[in-house]
Parts: structure tokens; sequence; C-alpha cells
């Protein structure tokens, strides 16, 4: 993307919406916290710790590389809309190299949230309940934004989110609320998206990049999901 005005006209959003090309996705309060550096500490461990980004961390300290040196005295940023995503995962046993893309799908219906979608995938007969691994709230049953992790992540299950048995293997599914058939995303949801799929490829634990793609790319001829109002054209500029 060229600009920030560029890319906030994609998605339909104002200048006032929130800004979804740099490094703070979502507004990140102040904790006034620190961290004296340690012999062994790097940035990610640091990161690790208090549950942020790499990227917000080196933002907070203008820090351009990866060098840190002993003494040095880091401020901690406060807590990102995915501290509780970081923190889940950093108990996580996952297989390396496994996880190689992030999917995205749309909900189709503008009502539910990880708990009610996964009984009534359990009643599809999904015996893993919420096919899904994250689910990103439209205010409406859950937060605007809310991301919530489901049941399959956290036990490093393999997804039902596409019909591909591959894709369900090696793929993250993420669900954003909403009938993007009829509408475009929100911007927080939309922040909390990129914020989440920023994290998942260039900082969790997985072993490999994991590449972006969206249900309707997976399963083609069968589903128009995320939506004609999904942001395509942005989110491919950002991801490639």
């Amino acid at each position: 993307m060229n600009t920030r005005r560029e890319f906030l006209t994609t998605l339909g959003l104002g200048l006032g919406a929130l800004a979804l090309d740099g490094p703070s996705l979502l507004a990140q309060t102040g904790g006034g916290r620190t961290h004296k550096v340690v012999a062994g500490d790097t940035l990610g461990a640091i990161a690790t710790r208090y549950k942020v980004t790499v990227t917000a961390l080196k933002t907070a300290n203008r820090i351009k590389g990866d060098r840190i040196l002993v003494g040095q005295v880091l401020v901690i940023p406060g807590a990102s809309v995915i501290s509780h995503v970081i923190a889940a995962t950093a108990g996580l046993k996952i297989e390396r190299g496994r996880w190689r893309y992030v999917v995205a799908h749309h909900s189709g219906i503008e009502a539910g949230n990880a708990k009610s979608y996964g009984a009534a995938h359990r009643r599809r007969g999904m015996e893993n309940g919420l096919a899904y691994d994250f689910v990103i709230g439209n205010g409406k049953d859950s937060g605007d934004g809310e991301i919530e992790i489901g049941p399959r992540w956290l036990k490093q299950l393999d997804g039902g989110h596409v019909r591909s048995s591959f894709y369900n293997a090696h793929g993250i599914g993420i669900c954003l609320v909403g009938n993007f058939e009829k509408r475009r995303p929100g911007a927080r949801q939309m922040a909390s998206f990129t914020a989440l799929v920023d994290w998942l490829r260039d900082e969790a634990p997985l072993g490999a990049r994991p590449r972006f793609t969206v249900h309707r790319w997976v399963d083609k001829n069968h589903t128009v999901c995320p939506g004609k109002f999904f942001p395509y054209a942005a989110m491919k500029r950002r991801y490639g």
C-alpha cells in the first residue's frame, strides 16, 4: 500500500477510523512498566513475558534492529488486543511447521460468538465443537473486535472450517462475525484481525510463516465466504 489514506479507502473506512497499516493496530494503553535487560534476554522473550508483540516493544523503544544491551531499560507498552492470545499460546505445545496457512472466514450471520457457534457445530456432528481456531466479535454477542480463542487452538486440534482435510490440518481458521456479502467488516474487527494475523505470521512460535488465504480460495466454487465486501485487495497487498 502506498499511503494510509489508500488503505482505509480500500477498506471503505474514513480517515477517522482506526489505522490498520501501522505497528499499533489497536490503541495500546500506557502501562507505565519498564524492564531492565539482563544477560540472555531477547526481544522475543521479553515480549512473551509481558504479553505484548515484538513490533509493539520495538516501536515503544524506537528499536530498529534486534539488538538490545544488558542494563538497557525498555518501556513495556500497554496490553494489546492479542495479549491473551500471546499468553495462551505461550503454554501450548505446537508442532513445528504444522500451521502453514491462515484462513479467513465470515460467519454469514450478524449474531453469535464462539460459544454459540461451537454449540451449533456440535449439533451438526462436529465432536470437537467450534470449527474455527479464533472468532472475532462484532459487538453484538461479544465485544466489537474481541478475539475469542477456540478449543481447537488451545488443544492444537485439526480445524473443521473448510472441506479440505489438508487445510483443516494445516490451516488456522479465523472467523469474523458478520455477513460480508451485505456489508463491510467493522474497523475494530479488521484491526483485531490484522493484529492477530500479523502476530501469527511474524512472531508466534509456529516454526514457519503461514501463508494468508480465505475460505473461498481454498474451497473454490463451493462458497463465497468471507463475502464480497471483505477487503481482499488490501489483504493481498498486506500479506502477499
